[in-house]
């Protein structure tokens, strides 16, 4: 509540008392915070802003290692799954370097994935990896040899 009425009142009431006092010493000319408005010693708070910069470089580099992680499983998955590529995943990989692996909770799905369909790809891989033309070959001969059989055991035929 006093956050709406500051803000709607706070430029009126601060024109009447000559305001703009307070604030002018805490933000540089600038408009960067300086070592005053923080309540800290130069030294200080320089310091706290390479602090800063440092924790920002580690967050910047610990997501550009998860984004390259997650583009190395999707690559390794459009390779399994024969789709084509992500031009966009391979840059990723490739700025990365060799060193990202797939995390460790990926990997184990995609592990419990391949183990279940080992388990039911028997059926499936044999009927894709048939070859038509040698069946239709052998099913031809097959009945070439039913149909000679069967016109030398038939007298009327």
């Amino acid at each position: 509540m006093a956050f709406l009425v500051n803000q709607m009142l706070g430029d009126k009431l601060k024109s009447f008392t000559g305001g703009d006092g307070e604030s002018s010493s805490k933000v540089g000319s600038d408009g960067k915070e300086t070592a005053e408005s923080k309540g800290m010693s130069r030294e200080e708070f320089e310091e706290y802003q390479r602090q800063m910069v440092e924790e920002k470089i580690q967050r910047d580099k610990d997501f550009a290692n998860r984004k390259a992680e997650r583009a190395n499983l999707r690559v390794a998955l459009r390779d399994k799954y024969r789709l084509p590529d992500s031009t966009q995943d391979t840059a990723l990989v490739e700025m990365a370097g060799d060193d990202i692996d797939v995390p460790e909770e990926l990997a184990k799905m995609v592990d419990e994935d391949e183990e279940e369909e080992e388990a039911n790809d028997s059926f499936l891989n044999k009927l894709q990896n048939l070859d038509v033309d040698t069946l239709k070959t052998k099913a031809q001969t097959t009945m070439t040899e039913i149909k000679q059989t069967a016109e030398e055991k038939c007298t009327l035929m």
